[in-house]
């Protein structure tokens, strides 16, 4: 039976393949993530953004829970690109040999904007968030006593979310080339996605308007790139269809 001919009962099979391939390469990089987490940990307790912060726990297992946490985001990180490729694996049967090719170069371009986006939130946003809340303490005379995993479990809520959001451009070129969206589209509901990014940027950041803006400009400038990107694999995929139809119309002329 041909790949393009496949029944549920195979697609649920090859989904069942790639779901237990993501779980042995995601228990390799927990496994490294368990052996990497003291090291970081270690390292993050020590950047000038911690060191004025007295690290307590206030539960017995808080220690445990912290050491997971980061293994568990080690293992994230370094499954990361495996994930891209079996979804990839899942979907390519199902595209022509071209579009296999175009849509398996997307891989090192959303690991890259993953890895941009938790630098961008970890180096840019991170630090002027600490100093807002600490500031914000001094001033109203208050001595901070946080627990590791607050602080920690802030860190990962800035991060984490958005080396998601910095694949934006990705999903709208990936979904332009199935033909799921337009560029026309894109600009049309501008306005109600500039909307849904603001809200997304309230949930990350604290009730501060400068932390506010440097979440959502850059989520507003995400948005406009993605839009040209789509613009470009929108012209693509018009060139695509319109190779197809010439080649059709010489078919039926040989006929």
């Amino acid at each position: 039976m041909a790949q393009n001919e496949m029944t549920i009962y195979d697609h649920i099979g090859e989904l069942r393949k790639r779901v237990i391939i993501i779980a042995v390469f995601f228990t390799a990089a927990m496994i490294i993530g368990l052996i990497a987490a003291p090291a970081l940990i270690t390292y993050l307790q020590n950047i000038p953004e911690a060191e004025s912060f007295p690290m307590n726990v206030f539960k017995l297992t808080d220690s445990l829970k912290l050491y997971m946490n980061f293994a568990f985001f080690i293992g994230l990180i370094l499954v990361f690109p495996v994930l891209l490729y079996q979804l990839w694996a899942f979907v390519s049967p199902g595209l022509m040999e071209k579009e296999k090719k175009v849509t398996l170069g997307y891989i090192p371009i959303a690991t890259f904007l993953f890895l941009g986006g938790l630098a961008f939130a970890y180096f840019i946003l991170f630090p002027n968030v600490i100093r807002f809340l600490s500031n914000l303490s001094d001033r109203l005379n208050l001595t901070e006593q946080y627990g590791v995993n607050d602080y920690f479990g802030f860190l990962f809520q800035i991060t984490i979310p958005f080396g998601f959001l910095f694949q934006l451009p990705v999903v709208i070129m990936f979904l332009t080339r199935l033909g799921l969206v337009t560029p026309a589209w894109l600009r049309k509901i501008r306005k109600y996605a500039y909307f849904i990014l603001l809200v997304l940027a309230g949930f990350i950041t604290p009730p501060e308007i400068v932390s506010h803006l440097m979440v959502t400009v850059p989520l507003f400038l995400l948005y406009e790139v993605s839009i040209v990107i789509s613009r470009f694999s929108y012209r693509k995929v018009l060139k695509a269809e319109q190779e197809k139809a010439e080649e059709w119309v010489e078919q039926d002329r040989r006929k």
